[in-house]
């Protein structure tokens, strides 16, 4: 009688891998974006239904979650991992915004440099949540997530040399300011790939 009181099972893994491929839909989108400076409303359009897509799933996962009674890993580390999955598309979005916003249709070679690190850790994630159904794959998703700390280092590294050549070749202040904040945004997205690694990591530990 008493487990007819209780709500049937989500599988938050569910959440997770949707959301992780919507976020690699949107990583693509920007790096196609990045790749070619051609289609930049519409392309920014798309990133944006992608990005409210992510909202709409990081929702249902809290909203599940308020009333799920037993859940497969802490309930602390579900709401984390979500949260912080939905970061990347908000910066990623953010980045995208900008380049419609100031009418950017010459793209850099940090730009693509940064949309293509950030794609291949958005992928990487993406594997490493589905490894995160079964607790045995724990050597692989360490891999996964060592993967995404190198990519994030990556992804600093690129940030630094490139705000360095804006201040030595760009003449233009307006510039200079418009490049630096959508760098910024692409590396805060990377960012958040590996803080969603770390949140794996810990979730494995206390698994093992």
């Amino acid at each position: 009688m008493f487990g007819r009181l209780l709500p049937r099972e989500t599988s938050f893994f569910d959440f997770f891998e949707r959301h992780a491929a919507m976020t690699v839909e949107g990583a693509r989108e920007f790096l196609s974006l990045a790749s070619t400076g051609a289609n930049v409303n519409a392309k920014a359009k798309r990133i944006k239904e992608i990005e409210h897509e992510c909202d709409t799933i990081t929702h249902h996962t809290v909203e599940a979650l308020h009333k799920t009674f037993i859940t497969p890993i802490e309930r602390d580390d579900i709401f984390r991992l979500i949260s912080k999955m939905d970061d990347i598309m908000d910066y990623v979005e953010a980045a995208a915004e900008r380049i419609a916003l100031y009418k950017l249709s010459q793209m850099t070679n940090d730009v693509k440099d940064l949309a293509d690190v950030l794609l291949r850790a958005t992928l990487e994630l993406e594997q490493g949540l589905k490894l995160l159904r079964n607790m045995e794959n724990t050597e692989a998703i360490s891999q996964k997530c060592i993967d995404i700390n190198r990519l994030e280092n990556e992804a600093d590294s690129i940030l630094r040399t490139a705000v360095a050549r804006l201040f030595d070749e760009e003449q233009d202040v307006r510039t200079i300011i418009k490049w630096k904040e959508i760098y910024e945004n692409l590396e805060n997205a990377t960012d958040r790939c590996e803080d969603v690694a770390n949140i794996i990591e810990g979730v494995v530990l206390e698994h093992a």
